[in-house]
């Protein structure tokens, strides 16, 4: 049987419970899929071991069973998926685009500046030619700006090399990082849509390098708003933000949805009829609200 054109994903870091933020990007993923007849697939995003809290995994597929999530074929794991991460790395090695980096956070912060998102490399590295294969490994980035539109946010551009700079696929523990792992799970999977919050925006041109690197599809995206706390802080676990109650799904879905923008009928009285209208509600592209608005940080 031919897989649906549309095949989206949710993808949870399992560092504790499902909050509010998490299920705004989950509803806005999940009905952009099923209103285009697509796919929807969820992802346990648990590569970096020492992030995940204990038991939040089963904690979060119980929230997502209970809020009336329904998604398609298995849950893929990224804890068993190192052997395709590690045969990724060593196509990139072999076409001469890694190299091994001894700097240390401390050095780091004394000599780079400030990009899109964090430090931007200044390719210490890159001409030591390190041998040992146990140190950090580095994407060695072309000096290109990449271009894509967003299908909520328009023209987004961002000069990698020069934003962000020789960007870690697998640390000096040997915990691959955040970027290679999606890129290559989003490949596996054929996900043909991304559809996730606008803090991962900056992160979008560096997957956009590696899938160009490696051959691979690039998927069209959208960044949803995020979820603010009244500090105009990104509601995280990091924040302490509160889980949602899936006892109790109807209040959280609602207000999920009517921050993405939608207007529900005020006699919704269960979870299958917020579901329904949901549905029949979404426009395909949510506006943002006001208060999540930020400037695009990507765009020249």
């Amino acid at each position: 049987m031919a897989m649906p054109a549309y095949r989206g994903r949710f993808a949870p870091t399992p560092s504790g419970p499902l909050h509010f933020g998490s299920l705004v990007a989950a509803l806005g993923s999940y009905l952009e899929a099923k209103t285009r007849g697509g796919a929807w697939l969820l992802r346990i995003e648990d590569v970096d071991p020492p992030r995940v809290v204990a038991d939040s995994v089963d904690s979060i597929l119980r929230s997502l069973d209970g809020f009336g999530f329904e998604w398609d074929g298995p849950v893929m794991y990224q804890s068993q998926r190192g052997e395709a991460y590690c045969a990724a790395l060593d196509e990139l090695r072999h076409l001469g685009l890694v190299y091994a980096c001894a700097c240390s956070r401390k050095q780091l912060s004394e000599v780079t500046r400030r990009g899109v998102d964090g430090p931007v490399y200044p390719g210490t590295c890159l001409t030591r030619q390190h041998a040992d294969r146990a140190l950090a490994q580095r994407f060695m980035v072309p000096d290109s700006r990449v271009v894509f539109r967003d299908d909520l946010l328009g023209h987004v551009a961002c000069n990698v090399a020069g934003e962000c700079g020789d960007f870690v696929l697998r640390r000096a523990d040997g915990i691959y990082t955040y970027q290679l792992a999606v890129v290559v799970d989003d490949a596996d999977q054929g996900i043909s849509h991304v559809v996730r919050g606008a803090d991962l925006l900056t992160s979008t041109p560096r997957q956009i390098v590696l899938q160009q690197a490696l051959g691979l599809p690039t998927p069209a995206y959208l960044h949803l708003p995020v979820a603010l706390d009244e500090h105009g802080a990104k509601l995280s676990k990091q924040t302490l933000a509160q889980p949602v109650d899936s006892a109790f799904p109807l209040a959280a879905l609602r207000a999920a949805a009517g921050f993405l923008g939608l207007v529900l009928p005020a006699d919704i009285g269960t979870a299958a009829g917020f579901w329904q209208a949901a549905l029949a509600a979404w426009p395909g592209h949510p506006p943002p609200p006001i208060r999540s608005r930020r400037p695009n940080p990507c765009n020249p």
